[in-house]
């Protein structure tokens, strides 16, 4: 990962790095969830907060989980596009796909432009393995060429 991702990264996950009880070194556990090499001690990022406030409280919107854990509606927004949460059926929130404007749960694009996207980019990756592809018959400009091997009489 880059310095700029990482930076980004850090930025909107709000990852803690030293421990507030006694400033030792966080590792990271899994799931948001960070613990101090000294005292053990607990500590989450953006995504720990608001993973573990959901699972207390089904159904919360964007706004209560901002007022509860300080994760801004701009990371959950983010932490949404990156399919880490889906919006519940039935709420009046919905994200909207990046290609066409239809309603989606979570991620950027709806299920048919993700598809279509996919298959874009295998035929790209055809085409450019086509222009790269070198061998028999693939060269018809009528070229000599030497017998590399020849039969003993």
């Amino acid at each position: 990962m880059d310095n700029t991702k990482l930076f980004q990264y850090v930025q909107i996950y709000n990852v803690p790095t030293a421990c507030k009880t006694c400033g030792g070194v966080l590792v990271y556990r899994g799931l948001g969830e960070y613990i101090c090499e000294l005292c053990k001690e607990k500590a989450y990022d953006n995504y720990g907060k608001t993973r573990n406030y959901i699972e207390e409280n089904p159904g919360a919107s964007a706004v209560e989980i901002e007022k509860n854990t300080g994760v801004s509606k701009a990371a959950i927004r983010e932490m949404l596009k990156e399919s880490r949460f889906e919006i519940v059926e039935g709420t009046k929130s919905f994200l909207r796909c990046e290609s066409c404007g239809k309603e989606v749960r979570s991620g950027r694009y709806c299920p048919e432009c993700e598809k279509n996207i996919h298959i874009m980019i295998e035929k790209q990756q055809r085409e450019k393995l086509h222009e790269n592809m070198q061998g028999f018959a693939m060269n018809t400009g009528g070229q000599e060429g030497h017998r590399r091997f020849v039969r003993d009489k």
